[in-house]
């Protein structure tokens, strides 16, 4: 099969998201629909640099905080938890309790 049709699934923040082999754990968040964290502002924020040096694309993979995900590959069955959606829970349970 040519490399170019294969693909691979990994989660992102519950969803699943299916990728090309060599595809960044950024770009699987950005096809997600999802951010990578929430600024103090509140305002969603997305990987900055591409490069790994303005940690703004942090998340959670694999129960591994702080991973920088433009800086690391999709691999099949990944699960990668953003801040964002972290945030929102953390403001869910708030509002419940």
């Amino acid at each position: 099969m040519p490399e170019s049709t294969r693909s691979l699934a990994l989660t992102v923040n519950g969803a699943t998201v299916a990728v090309t082999p060599g595809t960044t754990v950024a770009a699987a968040v950005l096809m997600a629909g999802a951010a990578a964290r929430i600024s103090v502002s509140g305002e969603p924020r997305v990987p900055l640099c591409g490069m790994g040096i303005c940690f703004e694309c942090r998340v959670s993979i694999n129960g591994a905080p702080h991973q920088r995900s433009c800086q690391i590959l999709c691999q099949p069955g990944m699960q990668v938890l953003t801040a964002a959606a972290e945030s929102c829970a953390l403001a869910a349970n708030r509002r419940t309790s």
